[in-house]
């Protein structure tokens, strides 16, 4: 399972966690995932994204028609 955002194309980071010694290891940011139902109204049907949670709160304010047309035009889709 990929963990990228399917609105937003959010992804992986990467960083270091640092230690007190102040060594420096390899590791990974994963994005605040989940996989949501949404329902269309225009297209009365239930689509099922992978979605961050900054998109599910955008998606409670705007509706998502709105937010679906707003990230095609921008190329995130």
């Amino acid at each position: 399972m990929s963990r990228i955002c399917d609105l937003t194309g959010k992804a992986p980071m990467n960083g270091h966690n640092v230690s007190n010694s102040n060594v420096k290891t390899k590791r990974k940011f994963y994005p605040n995932l989940k996989v949501k139902k949404f329902y269309i109204p225009e297209e009365g049907r239930w689509i099922t994204l992978k979605v961050s949670t900054s998109a599910v709160k955008t998606i409670n304010k705007n509706g998502i028609s709105a937010v679906i047309n707003k990230f095609l035009k921008k190329g995130y889709v």
